[in-house]
């Protein structure tokens, strides 16, 4: 494999505007077309940024794209320096090395997904994975190697996030968890759970999820063998992304702030997912983390 990949994207999904930014990332920006971004926050994180130095241009380029709209393709190539506009996705398969599906409607994943998966293309598969389990074995089974698929919530690189000794220390043993975001529970819950959930190796067996819904409020209780968590995701009612982590010593509150580097960290680690110098994730964490989203859709 080239030392640089060709990379293509596919995308986009109401409310996402991750084929602007993770293109971005990769290839720059031209700042003229990036101001009429849908999305302005993704211009006010990368005009903080220096490009290409702070960027993945070292490790690949996204060079094809395609979208549902091809209005919307244009533009995004445009703002995304993206050289070439696909007709259909399939079209790009035998010009691209790796694949980010840059979309968050996990229930089309599946079926965007097989073509290049079948073709032996490795694939960034956005947030969630999917939102049934049924899908998500599709998707593993389809796998032409174990690690083809790389997906998780870019939010399990954000250090803020990230418990370090000190907060160990002052936590003791975590007993219980509380998380916060706001938007969708069956899109944005993962921004919660995978940070969550990566540092909690010893929760135990998933034992039970129930959910409440009151209007766009969507509370979830969550119980493992050793933790519980509850989770609230609040539609457009303002609140930080935040987990609160409470032990038997005391607790620590990490809100979470910084877009742009868990977003770059998370596309570093699938370049080295592919060139085998990093770990792919653990699938079955991926599995109970879908399981989790789909027992608390009901």
């Amino acid at each position: 494999m080239a030392e640089k990949l060709r990379l293509g994207v596919i995308g986009m999904s109401e409310g996402n505007g991750h084929p602007y930014s993770w293109s971005a990332i990769f290839n720059g920006y031209n700042s003229e077309y990036m101001k009429d971004c849908p999305f302005p926050v993704i211009l006010d994180y990368l005009s903080k940024q220096k490009f290409p130095d702070d960027g993945l241009s070292h490790l690949g380029n996204v060079n094809y794209i395609w979208t549902q709209d091809k209005s919307i393709s244009q533009h995004i190539a445009k703002a995304s320096k993206i050289e070439n506009i696909c007709d259909n996705m399939e079209d790009m398969i035998d010009n691209i090395d790796a694949l980010l599906l840059a979309r968050d409607d996990g229930e089309n994943h599946l079926e965007m997904s097989l073509p290049f998966l079948k073709a032996g293309i490795p694939i960034f598969i956005d947030k969630p994975f999917a939102t049934t389990v049924s899908d998500a074995r599709k998707m593993i089974n389809a796998q032409q190697n174990e690690n083809q698929i790389y997906t998780c919530s870019s939010l399990r690189f954000a250090k803020e996030l990230i418990l370090t000794d000190e907060d160990k220390e002052k936590i003791g043993n975590i007993k219980f968890v509380e998380g916060s975001v706001m938007k969708k529970w069956s899109t944005y819950s993962i921004h919660i759970l995978e940070p969550l959930i990566s540092q909690l190796p010893n929760r135990g067996e998933l034992s039970d999820v129930k959910a409440i819904k009151n209007g766009e409020i969507h509370q979830v209780l969550v119980n493992w063998e050793n933790i519980s968590a509850y989770l609230k995701v609040t539609g457009n009612t303002p609140v930080p992304l935040e987990i609160k982590f409470f032990g038997d010593k005391g607790s620590v509150t990490k809100t979470f702030h910084d877009s742009y580097n868990a977003f770059k960290s998370s596309l570093e680690n699938f370049v080295n997912v592919i060139k085998r110098t990093s770990e792919n994730f653990d699938r079955n964490e991926t599995l109970e983390i879908v399981d989790i989203i789909e027992k608390g859709m009901r």
